[in-house]
């Protein structure tokens, strides 16, 4: 049940934008915007929050080190707000290009200071903060519940040989609601404190999602990373507030490239910038939208190929669907009615879309068996036109309006690849003297072959 009937509230942490948004963003968003598309597929009015994350999100393992925002800052020599601005806005760029819907509202961190120091301040009249050193903390002794979304036991959260625990902190879980900020920090706002301050991390998404969703809502989302510390220490600011909070909790799981997580120390991080001069972003979409939201999804360039392979396979059915359908013939939903059953069946189970996946699959084998009689019935051919549509495109996502353009593009990935496995095989045969002509003659025609490690892959060459 929701909070309100027929409505479904959600509130899901956005990116920290001190840097382009990568393909674990990528993981997260999509997922949850398929998420967002089925409960209005289902009739549910949505009311969908993301923040942005401008300040407050601090380094180290115990989130108490300097704001990622002024380090970037720092490092590109630029105001922090022109950093948060301009990432912000390649953010939405990238996510654009994914097919992601944009959410109601994005607040900001820093647009939500007043509220954030009238929440701490509740919190230390209640006793459940305290003020050391002209910053304020949260005392998560004072929190019975403390540790129970992520099976964690306060006892358990002492300071490790890694992580340095502050000699102002009562307990090392005790998490920063407000930081004092020294003499010359960039980002500080006023409080009642030690004069000069900015936010910690944890408090910008109580106050914001229950600002606008109401002190309950229904869903509260974001990737398994931020289960601890970030969301345990929001559902204790919300319990200190009375606040009911999340009905829910939905935890994305991480995308690892090449069996390894993503980091830019070892090399394997990659932006969505950099991956779409090589990919459609609608393979990219595809790849994770197959993935059930808590699987742990493995990059690499065979798995595109795949997914672009499999999408391909669909995107041929519904555009044959399109070229034999007859305009003047409208879908009745008189047929295949179990396959529409069937897939939200699957997406009623925990958003299973594999299942889902499979249901249209199971569906285009049926459309290409109905295609190739010799008169087929107009009234199935609109009826599954209108369900491809519908499930593919209004709820996954991954059927776009109009296939007839970017068909051309696909065939010739598909030709490609081919040349890339035969120059392979002449490679691993060492007939080097063919391998080479093979890349020289399409270098010729502007496709430029890459070899690395990972095998070979394939660009178009800058015209400029």
């Amino acid at each position: 049940m929701s909070v309100q009937e027929g409505q479904a509230s959600m509130y899901v942490c956005g990116p920290t934008v001190y840097s382009d948004s990568h393909l674990g963003h990528a993981k997260a968003y999509v997922s949850f915007d398929v998420i967002l598309r089925y409960l209005r597929y289902r009739g549910y009015k949505t009311f969908y929050v993301q923040n942005i994350t401008d300040v407050g999100h601090l380094l180290g393992e115990d989130n108490d080190g300097e704001d990622r925002m002024l380090k970037q800052a720092r490092e590109l020599d630029q105001e922090p707000m022109v950093v948060a601005e301009n990432f912000t806005r390649r953010h939405f760029e990238v996510m654009d290009c994914l097919g992601v819907i944009r959410p109601d509202i994005s607040p900001r961190a820093t647009g939500h200071i007043p509220e954030q120091l009238e929440a701490i301040e509740i919190l230390l009249k209640k006793g459940l903060a305290y003020e050391s050193n002209g910053s304020v903390y949260f005392e998560i002794s004072k929190d019975p519940k403390y540790g129970e979304l992520s099976n964690r036991i306060i006892e358990e959260m002492q300071g490790g040989a890694r992580v340095k625990v502050r000699s102002e902190k009562r307990h090392p879980g005790d998490f920063a609601l407000w930081k004092k900020a020294e003499k010359g920090h960039l980002m500080r706002w006023r409080d009642p404190f030690s004069g000069w301050g900015y936010p910690g991390w944890h408090t910008e998404c109580v106050v914001m999602s229950t600002r606008y969703l109401g002190k309950e809502f229904d869903i509260h989302g974001g990737g398994m990373d931020l289960k601890f510390p970030h969301h345990e220490c929001e559902i204790a600011q919300a319990r200190g507030l009375e606040k009911p909070f999340a009905r829910n909790w939905i935890h994305t799981n991480i995308l690892t490239v090449g069996g390894q997580k993503m980091s830019k120390s070892t090399g394997n991080f990659i932006t969505l910038f950099d991956l779409f001069k090589k990919f459609d972003p609608l393979i990219i979409r595809y790849f994770i939208a197959a993935s059930h939201y808590r699987s742990v999804v493995d990059f690499s360039e065979r798995a595109l190929g795949d997914a672009n392979n499999s999408l391909n396979r669909l995107k041929q059915t519904v555009k044959k669907l399109r070229d034999n359908k007859q305009s003047k013939i409208k879908s009745k939903g008189k047929y295949f009615v179990e396959y529409k059953k069937r897939f939200c069946h699957a997406m009623d189970d925990d958003f299973s879309t594999p299942k889902a996946f499979a249901v249209l699959f199971e569906l285009s084998h049926e459309v290409n068996n109905l295609l190739s009689k010799r008169d087929p019935d107009q009234e199935a051919i609109a009826d599954a036109e209108c369900l491809f549509s519908s499930l593919g495109g209004d709820v996954l996502g991954i059927i776009p309006e109009s296939i007839e353009k970017e068909q051309v593009d696909l065939n010739l990935k598909g030709v490609l690849d081919i040349f890339v496995e035969l120059r392979t095989n002449l490679r691993n045969r060492k007939d080097y003297e063919n391998a080479d002509l093979i890349r020289d003659r399409l270098d010729d025609i502007g496709i430029v072959f890459k070899d690395s490690h990972e095998g070979t892959g394939w660009e178009k060459k800058n015209k400029n």
